[in-house]
């Protein structure tokens, strides 16, 4: 089985990258992630990232582009995560319907947390050195 999932890497206007904890009732419960959600049927990466967004952290944001895609097998399901990179339109968010945490990283502490596999690319693009 393979389901696809947006996320958003969302970034505020002092560089800082948004990062949350899934909830204690999720799967991968503590593992960190960035923010997102699956698409409704029919509609487009983009509307999904805004939509979840919406309903988890009460945010507005613009997507850029699409930062990383990556399928990751996690318990006999590939999960196609649809990273896109975004910016911050509204006021930082005060908390989330689906994590027990959120913090605002610069790129290089992203590595000093325990992130979920599907997110592992990304986090590793984003933190690796540039030659």
């Amino acid at each position: 089985m393979a389901i696809t999932v947006v996320a958003g890497i969302i970034q505020d206007s002092e560089g800082l990258l948004l990062c949350a904890k899934r909830g204690d009732w999720k799967d991968a419960a503590g593992k960190w992630e960035f923010p997102g959600g699956k698409p409704l049927e029919n509609e487009s990466l983009e509307d999904a990232l805004i939509r979840e967004l919406r309903e988890e952290l009460a945010i507005e944001i613009k997507p850029l582009r699409i930062f990383d895609r990556s399928t990751t097998i996690v318990d006999d399901i590939a999960i196609d995560l649809v990273c896109f990179s975004a910016v911050l339109v509204s006021p930082k968010p005060t908390g989330s319907s689906d994590h027990s945490e959120i913090r605002w990283l610069k790129e290089t502490e992203l590595s000093g947390l325990d992130w979920a596999a599907p997110d592992m690319p990304a986090v590793k693009k984003l933190t690796m050195p540039f030659c």
